[in-house]
């Protein structure tokens, strides 16, 4: 006879209630031979039974019961549990839980991870968002049947590792809220389930594999998102509105600063961070709701080259590879960018023009070359269009204000891919399915905004769902409700470490889009909000917050925030003192903590799965670290990273002697997007609605009018200060190639601003012109010397100031070369 009485089997009761299950509250049972997961809804009206082996000591063996219970017929199932297991100690309660994280094994048992606490940190729509305040760790099998590997030394010190990764920070997650993925993909995307969790922004996917495969769902679990939510309560003009910022970091090629540099051979990034703005406007419950988001996208710079981590030197040479000499894997990241985004990508590099000895200046011009190159196979409307601008120059002069001319970058970049607006009517249920409760369900059953995943639809016809979607009858009353909006394409912005530069870039951008969200919610009059405005200094603080946790999570220390703390007028003595103290935090952290760091983050995302027999994570050396993907059998591809020879000359460019990356070579299989389609073939199809990056591509503009809140901006109002004469001076330099082409043209600008250092200027020259002649070719030629009358008032400069070119009686007219960057994509230098 059997010491427990197996689970009762319910045929009156249906295998799956008719609505989606979310169930957000567990209470965990044990016997001897079994856990036992109960799990309820918010609403209480609906309780489901997990069962977890405890008899095997290797295996996960979960069986989950098909029938739904109401809280009574849960207890008269525990009750009897208990009663058939009295002889070996009953039925035990363990803790009440939030959701299961996941499973893991090192070299012993499995080991169950929960949430044993939660906090609320905001909502969206009705959706609430949580972040993590407690977890355990709990080993799965009984103690009479674990192995003496569960008690080893390896095992502890593997167990340890894992719980430095620390939960309680940064991890958020939602029950009824895909909150991996943005606003605009959530409304035009219907797909829910299992599938999201192959997301690039699930950090558990690894942990939670072994039970969405037994049980085919995710009823029991929570999917961890790591980055940044903020949300805040603003009111402009006597209306309110919720105003959301969420950074979603990629788990693919994540880790720290030294050890995560460049790409990988699938085209993925370190640092790669997707930004959403979401603004959502108070309304009684019942009124529709109108909402916005936008979106941009950090990222290092998409080529094969690393740092090494050193303790004598606080800035390690930048070493460079050039085992792919066509830039296959470079191809491959922005393919993935447009299939998440679609066209256009707008490129935003500020690293550095000019330095006494070339570090950024190596990857700026090498990073120039591979988009040339890829511009070559692409249509002149899907080119990549390529912005640089010398942030760090810029910020030194006392005549640039850095801020306004970010400014201008993202309005123009605004005109060309939009935001995303919408008007919604939510259920009075505060939880629940989004697709069902957002949107009226149009007559065939299906939720509003399905056409985004389908193809081949009448224009006129998706049109009106999307406007029944939006507002029912309501719409047909009222003729000055805005048709919905969509966002088109990303901006991309990088610097080195794509920390502090890249985040105040990152805050220009999202308070212009901001002023379009307001404007596009009714709020304001105008779409522009002036930097001294206190909404700009709300939405900096955000963006400072978020600078700093990105900052400590990659980098170790809390982001630069110079121009920040400028800007709020702060003591400079004081922000001297605090910038110095995050550079020595960066670097001890960077020096001591940064291996342990990421190999806790290679053991919990699967990239390293402890064997016995095999070396362990902490015995691998530097060489064997950044082969993992490749040269060890215990790590996964997906860790996979090339790897960079100390160069023994500074800054020297090393020219393996590996064979350049074939396509056919790539490991295609395992990618979270298929790359099927070369990105020349994907530009010339129809462009592809946002998304974060499922493999599923939504369709939704091919039958979409992209409705814009300004209208383009014309080129010759994107910057005022420049000048006819300047663009025709010797401040620019052409590359020429084939007209049909014509990929080339760059533009040194110093219009922007002006630093007054005209030995910086000069050094960018001579630094340039040391470049190795193989790392430019096909480069522009730039100058080294210029005559004393051709640099105006300074004594060896090459440009002339602000004030000179910003005359109020000149045209602002503008080049060939930027006229043809802003029509089809090419290569701009600023």
């Amino acid at each position: 006879m059997n010491s427990e009485k197996e689970l009762p089997n319910r045929v009156d009761q249906e295998p799956e209630p008719a609505s989606p299950c979310f169930l957000q509250k567990f209470k965990l049972y044990e016997t001897r031979s079994n856990f036992y997961m109960i799990g309820r809804d918010k609403s209480r009206t609906l309780w489901k039974v997990l069962k977890i082996d405890r008899l095997d000591p290797s295996e996960l063996n979960i069986l989950e019961d098909s029938a739904t219970y109401t809280d009574i017929e849960c207890y008269d199932l525990l009750k009897r549990i208990h009663e058939g297991n009295k002889s070996m100690g009953g039925l035990k309660f363990i803790t009440i839980c939030y959701g299961i994280i996941g499973f893991v094994k090192f070299l012993g048992p499995y080991y169950m991870l929960i949430i044993t606490k939660r906090r609320k940190i905001g909502a969206i729509c009705g959706h609430t968002i949580y972040g993590i305040s407690k977890s355990e760790m709990i080993p799965v099998p009984n103690s009479s049947v674990r192995s003496k590997l569960a008690y080893s030394r390896n095992e502890n010190r593997y167990k340890k590792l894992l719980c430095t990764v620390d939960l309680t920070r940064d991890f958020f997650f939602s029950y009824s809220y895909n909150i991996m993925c943005s606003l605009q993909k959530n409304l035009c995307d219907s797909k829910t389930g299992p599938f999201l969790y192959e997301t690039m922004f699930v950090w558990n996917e690894y942990l939670t594999r072994g039970i969405r495969n037994c049980l085919k769902n995710t009823h029991w679990t929570v999917a961890l998102v790591y980055g940044f939510f903020k949300q805040v309560n603003l009111s402009v003009s006597g209306r309110d509105f919720k105003l959301t910022v969420i950074a979603r970091r990629s788990r693919h090629f994540a880790g720290t600063r030294y050890l995560k540099r460049g790409i990988n051979e699938k085209g993925s990034v370190a640092n790669d961070v997707e930004t959403e703005q979401v603004v959502i406007e108070d309304a009684p419950e019942g009124c529709p709701v109108q909402i916005s988001s936008v979106v941009q996208n950090r990222g290092s710079i998409p080529l094969f080259w690393s740092q090494e981590t050193s303790r004598i030197n606080i800035k390690p040479d930048i070493i460079l590879s050039r085992k792919d000499k066509n830039y296959e894997a470079t191809r491959l990241h922005f393919e993935n960018l447009v299939k998440r985004y679609g066209n256009p990508i707008i490129i935003l590099n500020l690293i550095k023009t000019c330095e006494k000895k070339p570090r950024e200046t190596i990857l700026r011009a090498e990073f120039a070359n591979a988009i040339r190159s890829i511009n070559k196979s692409l249509s002149k409307e899907s080119r990549l269009r390529f912005l640089h601008w010398d942030l760090h120059k810029h910020a030194r002069s006392k005549t640039t204000n850095v801020l306004a001319h970010l400014g201008k970058v993202a309005t123009y970049a605004l005109s060309l891919t939009g935001i995303f607006y919408c008007r919604v009517t939510l259920n009075l249920t505060p939880e629940g399915s989004y697709h069902g409760s957002w949107f009226e369900k149009s007559d065939d059953g299906g939720d509003g905004f399905s056409h985004c995943s389908s193809k081949g639809e009448d224009l006129d016809s998706v049109e009106t769902e999307i406007s029944n979607a939006s507002g029912g009858d309501d719409m047909n009353k009222n003729h000055n409700v805005k048709p919905p909006m969509f966002q088109k394409g990303v901006l991309r912005t990088n610097c080195i470490d794509c920390l502090d530069r890249t985040n105040v870039a990152q805050y220009a951008y999202g308070l212009v889009a901001l002023g379009q969200q307001m404007y596009a919610l009714g709020f304001i009059e105008s779409s522009d909000i002036d930097l001294d405005n206190p909404l700009a200094e709300d939405l900096m603080r955000i963006y400072e917050a978020m600078g700093d946790t990105l900052a400590l999570q990659y980098g170790g220390s809390a982001a630069h925030n110079k121009i920040f703390s400028e800007k709020r007028g702060q003591w400079k003595a004081a922000t001297q003192s605090q910038e110095l103290l995050r550079t020595l935090q960066r670097y001890f952290s960077n020096a001591y903590v940064d291996a342990e760091k990421q190999d806790a983050i290679n053991v919990f995302l699967g990239h390293f799965q402890p064997l016995q027999g095999k070396p362990a994570l902490w015995e691998l050396d530097s060489y064997q670290h950044y082969h993992v993907g490749r040269r060890n059998p215990n790590f996964s591809d997906d860790n996979g990273s090339s790897f960079m020879k100390r160069s023994l000359s500074d800054g020297n460019i090393i020219c393996e002697s590996e064979p350049p990356i074939c396509e056919s070579e790539l490991p295609m299989e395992n990618m979270d997007v298929g790359h099927n389609q070369p990105l020349s073939d994907i530009s010339q199809g129809s462009s592809k609605g946002i998304s974060e990056s499922a493999p599923a591509i939504s369709t939704c503009e091919s039958a979409i009018s992209y409705h814009r809140i300004t209208p383009p901006m014309p080129s010759k109002q994107l910057f005022d200060g420049m000048q006819d004469q300047c663009l025709n001076s010797d401040h620019i330099y052409y590359d020429e190639h084939d007209d049909d082409c014509n990929f080339s043209n760059f533009l040194d600008a110093d219009w922007l601003s002006s630093s007054g250092n005209s030995c910086e200027e000069e050094m960018s020259a001579r630094s340039i012109a040391s470049l190795s002649s193989e790392n430019l070719v096909n480069a522009p030629k730039f100058e080294t010397s210029t005559s004393a009358s051709e640099s105006g008032s300074t004594k060896k400069g090459r440009g002339q100031s602000e004030s000179d070119l910003a005359c109020d009686n000149m045209p602002p007219e503008y080049s060939n070369s930027f006229m043809n960057w802003v029509a089809h994509g090419e290569l701009l230098f600023l």
